[in-house]
């Protein structure tokens, strides 16, 4: 586990233990529900400097976890991977309140909350913006380039490589080198996250196959099916300057008869 991450939680463990000494040992379900709501939404930055400790966060799925009505449909990469880090801390507290036996457990240890507690559906707002970064903003006027556009330039160097070969199927062989150079294990998105937390306010958007992963995808093949399609779309242009794949009037490649019927990640 991140370091940081690991002293973010034993703060949270701190502060439930003052709250619950406050409120007279009350409700000890909602008090831990609350803060974790209240404290694990993390900033942008935070959150990409964390996922780059310990890439396996990018493994998280939404399930039903996202108790937020607006982010439970169509979740950002951000939202996803706080709401999985929040469940792990809940169940930390929990675990704290059976010590102190604020809570009881049954013969089979799982912990019985008060109905009372269980039945106020509160609903918790998500105030983070994974629009805004100042990492993403800094990197943007550093020299050099990105590890990202390395990667799409090394990817259209491929491109042109097999059009000079032979140009015909141009779009085939975008398709073919956009799925070649995507990215999909979290050791490989992890740098990306960091060099752009934005990456993080990333959301399925229906780009992933409904019947793959029961329709509830992991948080870094959200990112990798983004880049995927940007990825494609910019070879697909490459195709267009080079005359290997028409246009129509406003500009936009015309995309050969009965292709896949769209862009979306097998």
């Amino acid at each position: 586990m991140s370091g940081v991450l690991t002293q973010i939680l034993e703060d949270i463990r701190v502060e439930y233990l003052q709250r619950m000494r406050e409120n007279g040992f009350e409700n000890p379900y909602l008090t831990a529900e609350q803060l974790c709501h209240e404290k694990l939404f993390l900033d942008t930055d935070t959150l990409a400097g964390i996922i780059e400790q310990d890439p396996t966060l990018l493994a998280a799925r939404a399930g039903n976890l996202i108790l937020n009505k607006q982010e439970r449909e169509n979740p950002a990469v951000g939202v996803i991977i706080c709401s999985n880090i929040l469940a792990a801390a809940l169940e930390g507290l929990l675990s704290v309140a059976v010590e102190n036996e604020w809570v009881e457990v049954d013969e089979d240890d799982n912990i019985l909350v008060d109905e009372e507690e269980l039945g106020q559906d509160t609903q918790y707002p998500i105030l983070v913006d994974y629009s805004q970064s100042e990492i993403a903003r800094n990197n943007l006027t550093k020299p050099g380039v990105s590890a990202l556009s390395h990667l799409f330039g090394s990817a259209e160097e491929a491109y042109l490589k097999a059009l000079k070969e032979c140009s015909s199927d141009a779009y085939q062989k975008a398709l073919q080198i956009s799925s070649d150079y995507s990215v999909f294990a979290p050791h490989d998105i992890a740098p990306l996250v960091m060099e752009n937390p934005l990456l993080l306010g990333l959301r399925p958007d229906d780009l992933i196959d409904e019947d793959l992963f029961d329709g509830d995808p992991p948080a870094g093949l959200i990112i990798s099916s983004h880049l995927t399609r940007m990825l494609l779309g910019e070879l697909l242009e490459l195709g267009a300057k080079e005359g290997v794949l028409a246009v129509d009037s406003h500009g936009n490649v015309i995309i050969p008869a009965d292709p896949d019927e769209k862009t979306i990640l097998h």
